[in-house]
């Protein structure tokens, strides 16, 4: 694939995030100091200015702000067929409701291969928009998140309080 990346970079409450797009999709965003972020190189271009960027900047601010539950974007993520399965079923997960990593498997056609779905969760490039931070343990143990176990559980709790009604700012 040889698509131009365009990037911008925005600062969230828990850090800053960089949210890429190719051809008028996002294929990522990542907190630029989470596991798996990949390096910023030379084919890369910083512009905030594309549609795509400014709608996904103006919509992570949205949730971020508890003004909002779901993302409205054109997502173009790029990983194996079995990744890109687990990723639409992570996003089939609402707002201030969990999955264990066995549900996402079998929800992926892969009943019995939580951990598999657990590494492709890790590499999920896309950041709360495909909300891998509803996926927990088997006992709903907060585990393994690539931006780190005190994002993943301010995350939580900003979407818990949102879900109950009311609107609660990330810290």
């Amino acid at each position: 694939m040889n698509t131009a990346i365009t990037y911008c970079r925005m600062a969230t409450p828990l850090g800053e995030l960089v949210v890429a797009a190719a051809d008028d999709a996002l294929i990522g965003a990542w907190f630029s100091d989470q596991k798996y972020f990949p390096a910023v190189d030379a084919g890369w271009r910083e512009d905030a200015s594309p549609p795509v960027l400014r709608a996904a900047v103006r919509q992570l601010g949205e949730y971020f702000s508890g003004r909002r539950a779901r993302f409205d974007l054109p997502l173009a993520p790029r990983g194996t067929p079995f990744q890109q399965a687990v990723w639409r079923a992570i996003a089939r997960v609402r707002c201030g409701e969990t999955a264990t990593y066995g549900e996402i498997a079998e929800a992926a056609g892969r009943a019995g291969s939580a951990r598999a779905a657990g590494a492709a969760t890790g590499r999920n490039p896309l950041s709360i928009i495909v909300p891998c931070h509803r996926i927990v343990g088997r006992d709903g143990a907060l585990t393994g998140y690539a931006g780190g176990l005190p994002r993943k559980r301010a995350l939580l709790e900003l979407e818990r309080a949102q879900a109950a009604g009311g609107t609660r700012r990330a810290a």
